[in-house]
């Protein structure tokens, strides 16, 4: 049923297509109403979403500035990079900006099968990290528009 949208979509293309017919076996359609929240902060990280109708605002809590949305996700996208690495627990509060269908795949599942196949577990790594760089930029663009550059502070 969903292996269409997996083999189409381009972090899983290159996987191969038995990979692929498995990963789609560890889907399901997940629907959030606008402002729901997906994920909160230090709260366990055990999926990830594929974005198919919506947006999400990924969001850091601060004591001063209240909540500054880091980086708004589209249809598409992909959703989600902590149920990879330990501790598992996610790092961003995620809310539907509008009412999201998405695509949530078992992400633990897809850790524990990648420690048995390292050639999938090195190009899931890899796109994983890439997604990774990708909100860490984001996060220190919003950084540099909160508190602007460091010569304009003092």
């Amino acid at each position: 049923m969903f292996e269409q949208v997996i083999a189409n979509h381009p972090f899983f293309i290159g996987m191969g297509e038995y990979n692929v017919n498995l990963i789609a076996e560890h889907c399901t359609n997940v629907d959030f109403k606008s402002g729901e929240f997906i994920f909160k902060n230090d709260t366990p990280a055990q999926q990830f979403y594929i974005i198919q109708h919506g947006k999400v605002a990924l969001e850091v809590a601060g004591a001063k500035t209240g909540s500054v949305i880091i980086q708004t996700l589209r249809d598409g996208d992909i959703l989600g990079w902590s149920w990879l690495f330990a501790p598992y627990r996610w790092h961003f509060d995620a809310r539907s900006v509008e009412q999201t269908i998405a695509l949530s795949i078992d992400g633990r599942w897809l850790r524990e099968y990648c420690e048995l196949d390292h050639d999938l577990g090195y190009i899931v790594m890899n796109r994983v990290a890439q997604l990774t760089i990708q909100r860490l930029q984001a996060t220190r663009l919003q950084l540099l528009d909160l508190y602007g550059k460091s010569s304009e502070r003092r």
